[in-house]
């Protein structure tokens, strides 16, 4: 999940995934100031099923943690669009534009 916010970019996984991960017991997150680019992997998500790597979507410098996941993870459960990972502040914000759209995504899903 990428959402634009103005020129920070909230950074979480989707509905899809948080289902097919089951229940999320563990997150790791990086820190504040760590820059990444596109395709890196960020953190990982443990769920009672498997132990699965996050990658950033598009490149950037972490400006912002949910710090409410260290002690919760379990809200991407809950709402994962509400409770995003990270923010960034993206190096080119055009990236965004080879992403899919969340119905593109889910069309893909379906086939």
């Amino acid at each position: 999940m990428c959402l634009v916010d103005g020129d920070k970019v909230k950074i979480g996984i989707s509905d899809y995934a948080q289902d097919q991960l089951g229940d999320i017991v563990f997150i790791e997150m990086p820190e504040e100031g760590d820059e990444f680019e596109k395709g890196d992997e960020f953190g990982t998500l443990e769920s009672v099923k498997a132990v699965s790597e996050l990658f950033l979507p598009i490149g950037g410098r972490v400006v912002a943690v949910n710090q409410d996941l260290d002690d919760q993870p379990e809200l991407l459960n809950d709402d994962p669009y509400e409770n995003w990972i990270v923010i960034i502040e993206p190096t080119d914000l055009g990236e965004m534009e080879d992403l899919l759209s969340s119905s593109t995504y889910l069309d893909m899903l379906r086939d």
